[in-house]
């Protein structure tokens, strides 16, 4: 499911402070002589290592200034390795919790739903939870993980960070490493839910076995989506595509601030919009919506002995929530910058997308006489 996310939001420039800005303890000066010429050691420390670690980020395709704020820059214990190792990987460990916390309450809520069916014991006496509590779940999962990773950028989904990198001008470079760390993410989360749950999948399926749906009693959608069987594989695809463009066409309006945008409360507002689309686009696929937050967990059952059938359910359908909700994010993008942005930061409202070198190699005239008006 899944941008403070441009799921969901943009790091916080504010926030980004140069660590060159950081001050030294200056060294003790006596009031009638020169400057000591042994200052203490943690001074050169300070020096030395925001060069070293601007090299490591910049390496990682990172912004070279950590997303830290000023007061807690300057605190002593960021000459610690542990805590330049978290100013390094800043951003990739918030992109990893925020993932996590999203897929934990959203396949927590998949299982407390499909595992206590029919639960005598239950308040009503027929289970802890319906369809409804699952839309709740992924929409209070998707709102929490942007909280968790708002200097980031909160995207918490590689469709949308790629719609980022395309719309937004969020540098490409960043998308490697944000797409490993939400995948990781939604990874590890699957495996704490099934390591929660696994005596009430026990209980329902028998001990050590595993299936898939359309079994009677399958387990495996707890931790990805399943096609309902009649849906032919064109419809699919279409209903992961639909709910991918509006989840983005409405993520760009969110963030819209020149329209009237959500502010401080784009995080509810993504909870209403990823309640929304599982309440009305939930039924035929599951709305997976997120590669994250489907093929990860995916990939975790497949480990933990559902067996190939994860792949091959549904007439091989795990492809369609990797591709689709890509296709979706772009198109749902692409319609929001052509008909209702205005900004300049889009390429769409830029000449030939964005890209001069298409524009020279068009119109080389074009080329020739700018570069006549640059040198007047």
């Amino acid at each position: 499911m899944s941008s403070h996310s441009q799921y969901y939001q943009t790091p916080r420039a504010d926030y980004i402070v140069p660590i060159t800005s950081v001050p030294t303890t200056p060294s003790f000066q006596p009031s009638n002589g020169p400057a000591n010429p042994n200052p203490p050691s943690h001074t050169s420390a300070l020096e030395e290592k925001p060069s070293q670690l601007e090299h490591v980020r910049t390496a990682l395709g990172l912004h070279p200034h950590p997303p830290v704020s000023d007061d807690h820059l300057q605190q002593e214990h960021h000459q610690l390795l542990w805590s330049q190792t978290r100013l390094a990987l800043r951003e990739f460990f918030a992109e990893f919790f925020g993932t996590f916390v999203m897929v934990m309450f959203g396949n927590g809520s998949v299982a407390q739903v499909l595992l206590s069916s029919g639960e005598a014991s239950a308040p009503g006496g027929n289970g802890y939870g319906a369809y409804q509590s699952i839309s709740w779940g992924w929409g209070i999962g998707v709102m929490l993980g942007v909280y968790v990773a708002g200097d980031s950028g909160g995207y918490l989904n590689p469709a949308v960070t790629f719609s980022n990198c395309l719309f937004r001008r969020l540098p490409w470079r960043r998308f490697p490493i944000f797409f490993l760390a939400q995948f990781l993410g939604g990874f590890c989360a699957a495996g704490v839910v099934y390591a929660n749950y696994i005596a009430a999948i026990d209980n329902r399926e028998g001990d050590g076995v595993r299936t898939v749906p359309p079994s009677k009693t399958a387990t495996a959608g707890i931790f990805c989506t399943y096609p309902q069987p009649f849906l032919p594989r064109a419809s699919m695809f279409f209903s992961e595509f639909i709910a991918s463009t509006l989840l983005m066409f409405m993520i760009f309006a969110l963030k819209d601030d020149s329209n009237l945008g959500a502010g401080q409360l784009f995080p509810l507002m993504l909870f209403f919009l990823i309640f929304g689309l599982g309440a009305c686009f939930g039924f035929e696929t599951g709305y997976a919506l997120n590669l994250a937050r489907d093929f990860g967990p995916r990939l975790m059952s497949y480990a933990l002995g559902y067996g190939g059938q994860v792949w091959s359910a549904g007439g091989y359908y795990f492809w369609i929530p990797v591709v689709s909700p890509f296709c979706g994010c772009v198109f749902g993008g692409f319609l929001y910058d052509v008909f209702v942005y205005t900004g300049d930061d889009s390429v769409v409202n830029s000449p030939w997308f964005g890209n001069r070198r298409v524009r020279e190699r068009v119109f080389p005239a074009g080329k020739r006489v700018e570069e006549r008006f640059e040198k007047v």
